[in-house]
């Protein structure tokens, strides 16, 4: 176990086995910068960004710290033009624009969340930070064959063992084992099939020993002993997202960091009427009325068109029925906190917990 551990942080260049997962508009480079000041891998989600965008990122990402960062992007295909589904769609939910006083879209125009391309590729080689991962699969694998030349560890999630294979044969450095509990996107790209879908318990396992590459655990994962359980299922690393979303660096909204501070009260359900992919949130109306899995939703990441602005809207009014807020399954085990506290008591329980098991030895 110790020796496929500290393969991945040598290989990552991080002193802890300890991820924090890109999620965009709800963790910045302040919470990358601390997670990185602790030793763990911060990451900075870039799909919403066009080139100048990421170069600006990589200026200020050099200039805030000298560590290891983790800069991620989505790797989708554009969607089909569906003009009569779109236009259904929106009348489907013209009821809720009537109920906030909103005008409903005329269209579901692309938004700004874009595949990695060539323009976001040449600007990483201008400036190679030390892991690019990917969700939704891998670009083109002159794309990864660049990177890999600049480089850079690439990194990318996968949702079944036929994913992970995928990976490992298109270049891939490190493969994240995304179980079904984990919040936000799945990272589903061979299958949209939801019931092809694993626990994170049995997920890693089957991936650790279906490849050769590192695996980073991803699903659940909310203390020190998701991440001993972890490593017992043979991880290299996890990855941590809901954790985070507690944590005083969080760029979520009021309204969302309400809902967290009640997510022992709530669950959470697998969805595609917000964006048009399945990604966990915390269940409210919208979800309740329309999905949670709709037929009629338009294809990712055109639904973000239609319910966007009904969330900035509502949320105004601190109305949560129409946001995704992302959260895994563990919530209810997040607490408010600071970056820098989160991770030494990570570091610290996890510790405690392999000394712990180290006296069950004579035991077992």
């Amino acid at each position: 176990m110790l020796e496929t551990i500290n393969r991945l942080t040598k290989m990552l260049g991080v002193d802890v086995p300890i991820v924090q997962a890109p999620m965009a508009g709800s963790a910045g480079l302040d919470m990358a910068v601390a997670v990185a000041g602790a030793g763990g891998l911060g990451s900075l989600a870039c799909a919403p960004l066009d080139a100048q965008g990421l170069k600006d990122l990589l200026q200020a990402a050099a200039k805030a710290t000298n560590k290891p960062l983790n800069f991620n992007f989505f790797c989708h295909k554009p969607p089909k033009e569906n003009p009569e589904q779109d236009a259904a769609w929106l009348d489907k939910l013209s009821p809720y624009f009537d109920e906030i006083c909103l005008d409903k879209p005329q269209s579901l125009q692309m938004n700004s969340l874009q595949s990695f391309d060539e323009d976001r590729c040449a600007v990483i080689e201008a400036q190679p930070p030390a892991v690019v991962s990917f969700h939704f699969g891998l670009p083109e694998d002159a794309f990864v064959q660049r990177l890999k030349a600049a480089g850079v560890k690439v990194m990318s999630s996968a949702t079944t063992v036929d994913e992970a294979r995928y990976l490992e044969a298109h270049g891939c450095d490190v493969i994240i084992a995304q179980g079904l509990e984990a919040g936000g996107h799945r990272g589903m790209f061979l299958t949209d099939d939801p019931l092809t879908q694993t626990g994170t318990m049995a997920l890693v396992p089957q991936i650790v020993d279906a490849v050769q590459v590192p695996v980073i655990a991803a699903g659940g994962i909310a203390d020190g002993r998701g991440i001993v359980a972890s490593l017992a299922l043979g991880a290299s690393a996890v990855q941590m997202g809901t954790a985070f979303l507690f944590a005083e660096q969080a760029t979520v909204s009021d309204v969302y960091r309400m809902q967290l501070r009640d997510a022992g009260s709530q669950h959470t359900a697998v969805s595609n009427v917000f964006s048009g992919r399945p990604t966990r949130c915390l269940v409210n109306r919208m979800m309740r009325e329309t999905g949670p899995l709709s037929l009629d939703a338009p294809a990712f990441p055109k639904g973000f068109a239609a319910t966007g602005p009904l969330r900035i809207k509502a949320e105004q009014v601190n109305i949560r029925d129409f946001s995704p807020h992302y959260c895994g399954q563990a919530a209810a085990l997040g607490k408010s906190t600071t970056v820098a506290r989160l991770m030494q008591d990570l570091i610290t329980q996890t510790r405690h917990l392999a000394a712990d098991f180290e006296g069950w030895a004579p035991w077992i």
